[in-house]
């Protein structure tokens, strides 16, 4: 039975670091996203408000999302 534990524990500890991965590729991938895009200052035309407002949109599902 302690042997079922520990395998169990492994594999649980083994998802929590996945998890935490996951997440810390999803923060960095967001901000090199952010580096491609103008910023609000530049944002003059209605196409360029409209790229930062799906942005900002999508940036808020994402991290909204619960795993």
């Amino acid at each position: 039975m302690e042997r079922f534990n520990t395998q169990a524990d492994n594999q649980s500890a083994a998802r929590e670091n996945i998890c935490e991965y996951v997440a810390e590729l999803q923060l960095h991938m967001a901000l090199q996203a952010r580096n491609l895009v103008p910023s609000l200052a530049q944002m003059t035309d209605s196409r360029g408000r409209l790229l930062q407002e799906t942005q900002a949109t999508i940036e808020k599902l994402v991290s909204r999302q619960g795993f």
